[in-house]
């Protein structure tokens, strides 16, 4: 029989795409990841994505969090917690671990659990260990789910400041000196590891800064003048990772620029200068996020220089395979060499954050901006790429 003559029904309209904003997390870095998750959440544009806001509490607990960017401020030089934020001090959402159902389930003890429908896009603005770093990555690409930014390699070369460091090196990106002092190294001999810092302020002289290999947001991070703070600064930088890095200070501007995945490819903005802060001795966490201290944008270079930094930018973002955003750090050094000093594959996105500024600067808007990143993991496969 022929159902050419019959009522056909209507066809359903097809649903927006559901992004999840997962944020917080178990690193120091929880505050900061909680502020950005708000500018995003009043960033996304609601008439073309449903929003899912999913937050880590500090102890791993993935937390149904009310969509409400108001709260995620920074309020009496105080960051806030995905606790004061969670719907529940006991329920807890799970992510599929089957690429064929991306159905995000939302349970609570002594509860049937609740479908919270599925979702299309993961928007991961974790900063550091435990989110940043390829581990959050790794569950999407197991779980089929497509998310904004790098890999799994990329994110783990981005997080670890030594291979980042190897990397560039091979790719023929400069870099300062630096030495690193593995934990083991540090377990064996104390005094063997204190001695190589030592040998190494003599070659390069101070002062020195002693960070965590594998932490951002400057947290950890002690400039020391002399042997005198030497101690202190590494017990510092162990709090929050038992590897540490340890790199001469140059002399120079410090310099920024974004890169963003447009169709075409990747593209870098207008450069930032940081220029040394009033109160601090450097562009430290609360110089940065407490004080607010403005960098300039675009940075005060020539076209030439803005051009090379550009290029390096770039070719930083090339080296590390990363995708969907990066912020490439660097010093232009007194005789007007750019030395790469890092990148960040998930930059702070606050509001006074560089990354975006960068961007506005260049015609991109923080709305497109989002958008942009949330399109790019859209069109992006998961698995090898």
């Amino acid at each position: 029989m022929s159902t050419e003559n019959l009522p056909q029904s209507p066809e359903q309209p097809s649903r927006k795409p559901r992004v999840a904003v997962v944020f917080g997390g178990r690193s120091s870095e929880h505050g900061i990841s909680v502020v950005t998750a708000g500018a995003v959440l009043r960033a996304i544009d609601r008439a073309k994505y449903e929003v899912l806001p999913i937050g880590i509490t500090q102890d791993g607990r993935w937390a149904l969090t009310a969509d409400e960017p108001e709260r995620m401020a920074i309020t009496e030089r105080r960051t806030p917690t995905v606790d004061q934020l969670a719907e529940s001090s006991e329920g807890g959402v799970v992510l599929p671990v089957d690429p064929a159902n991306r159905e995000v389930v939302y349970a609570e003890p002594g509860s049937v659990p609740k479908a919270l429908g599925e979702v299309d896009v993961v928007f991961p603005v974790l900063h550091g260990p435990y989110g940043e770093d390829g581990t959050l990555q790794g569950l999407l690409e197991l779980s089929g789910v497509p998310y904004v930014g790098s890999g799994v390699l990329s994110s783990a070369v981005g997080q670890d400041k030594e291979y980042m460091k190897r990397v560039f090196t091979s790719f023929g990106l400069k870099v300062g000196p630096y030495v690193v002092i593995r934990p083991r190294e540090w377990q064996r001999d104390e005094s063997a590891a204190r001695k190589k810092i030592v040998d190494f302020a003599g070659e390069h002289g101070w002062p020195l800064f002693v960070k965590p290999a594998r932490a951002g947001s400057s947290i950890g991070i002690t400039k020391v003048d002399d042997i005198a703070g030497l101690d202190e600064a590494i017990a510092e930088a162990q709090r929050h990772d038992p590897k540490i890095l340890v790199e001469a200070a140059l002399r120079g501007r410090e310099i920024e620029c974004g890169v963003l995945e447009f169709e075409d490819g990747p593209r870098a903005s207008v450069p930032a200068e940081i220029p040394p802060p009033d109160a601090h001795a450097y562009y430290d966490f609360e110089a940065k996020y407490i004080d607010s201290t403005p960098g300039i944008v675009p940075a005060p270079l020539t076209d030439e220089e803005s051009a090379e930094v550009r290029a390096l930018a770039v070719e930083a973002f090339e080296a590390a395979a990363c995708e969907g955003l990066v912020r490439a750090d660097f010093f232009l050094t007194e005789d007007g060499e750019f030395v790469i000093n890092e990148i960040n594959t998930m930059p702070g996105f606050t509001p006074i954050s560089m990354y975006p500024q960068m961007w506005q600067a260049t015609g991109v808007s923080y709305p497109e901006l989002v958008d942009r990143l949330i399109q790019a993991a859209l069109r992006r496969p998961t698995g090898l790429r």
